[in-house]
């Protein structure tokens, strides 16, 4: 795709199927503006996820329909550089807007957004009204093509964590922006994360992250949602999810506000990966993103990062 092309909403709108890897800075052909979206197909085993329990072995966010569950995302475009209300459903097999959540970590859903070049990441809460209907504002920075995730378990017996995924277009100029290159270390607001393990692929790992300001560790972390930190992992490509948690948790006994918080994480493929830590200080949610290699993707004679900052566009909102 060219610097400086204009894309229309529709221009930017991809499905995303099993199976299929969209490149950084791939090309996009534009569909007609009245074109319905391609239908998708259930699959009746819950979708994995970084909650665990699930024995399909398809990567979680690749469909949009799943269980017996589908995403209806009400707002498939927004401007960018713009203010704009993004809306959406989840509805049952019977097409009825799902009311009842179970609560994780303190929220009935998580909605993660990401850029399909990884370099723009939004965690949301969104507000449920009675009806159903899901809704967030959000303001995208760059025209482009996006990843919505609704990351819930419905409130039914036999419902495992879901996690399902649509396209969001950004209409705008685009440019598309490289992916940043691997480090052991980000920095977000005056902070230092430091990144030590190594994710891999079919093999769970720990991975610690360590944070720091003005070179000094940060002892006091303030639980976020229930943790000191979460982390969020999206393969390059087709964004395939995985959503970990925290080895430990505030208040039981042994688990310490920092500096350090240790992840177990398995990538379900090799491939590249963009990490998001999201950790509160001072009563502030950050977010503070890596670019990692696993298995044989990374170039022959690549050396194990050791120094390098690079900055995240991480969000919050509550």
């Amino acid at each position: 795709m060219n610097t400086g092309m204009k894309i229309t909403a529709f221009a930017a709108a991809l499905a995303a199927t099993f199976g299929t890897a969209y490149g950084v800075g791939a090309a996009v052909d534009p569909a007609a503006p009245d074109q319905e979206p391609a239908a998708h197909a259930e699959h009746e085993s819950p979708a994995p996820s970084g909650h665990g329990g699930h024995t399909d072995t398809t990567p979680a966010g690749l469909q949009i329909s799943q269980a017996g569950y589908t995403l209806d995302l009400g707002t498939p475009r927004v401007t960018a550089g713009e203010k704009s209300e993004l809306r959406f459903t989840v509805r049952d097999r019977d097409g009825r807007r799902v009311t009842s959540y179970r609560r994780e970590h303190g929220k009935e859903l998580h909605l993660v957004l990401a850029s399909r070049d990884l370099v723009t990441y939004r965690h949301l809460h969104p507000t449920r009204a009675a009806d159903g209907t899901w809704s967030t504002p959000v303001d995208l920075p760059a025209a482009g093509t996006y990843r919505v995730f609704a990351d819930f378990t419905p409130a039914t017996e036999d419902a495992g964590n879901l996690v399902l995924g649509a396209d969001l277009a950004a209409s705008g100029t685009y440019e598309a922006p490289a992916l940043p290159e691997p480090a052991a270390t980000a920095s977000v607001d005056g902070y230092t994360v430091t990144l030590r393990g190594d994710l891999r692929p079919g093999e769970a790992s720990e991975l610690t992250l360590g944070v720091s300001r003005d070179g000094r560790p940060v002892t006091d972390l303030e639980p976020y949602l229930g943790a000191y930190g979460h982390l969020v992992a999206l393969r390059s490509g087709d964004l395939a999810y995985l959503h970990v948690h925290p080895n430990g948790e505030p208040g039981d006994g042994t688990t310490e506000p920092g500096p350090d918080v240790s992840f177990t994480a398995t990538a379900p493929t090799a491939g590249t990966y963009r990490l998001f830590l999201d950790f509160r200080h001072d009563g502030t949610v950050r977010t503070a993103a890596f670019t990692v290699h696993t298995g044989k993707t990374a170039p022959a004679g690549t050396p194990e990062p050791a120094t390098g900052e690079e900055h995240g566009d991480g969000d919050h909102r509550h």
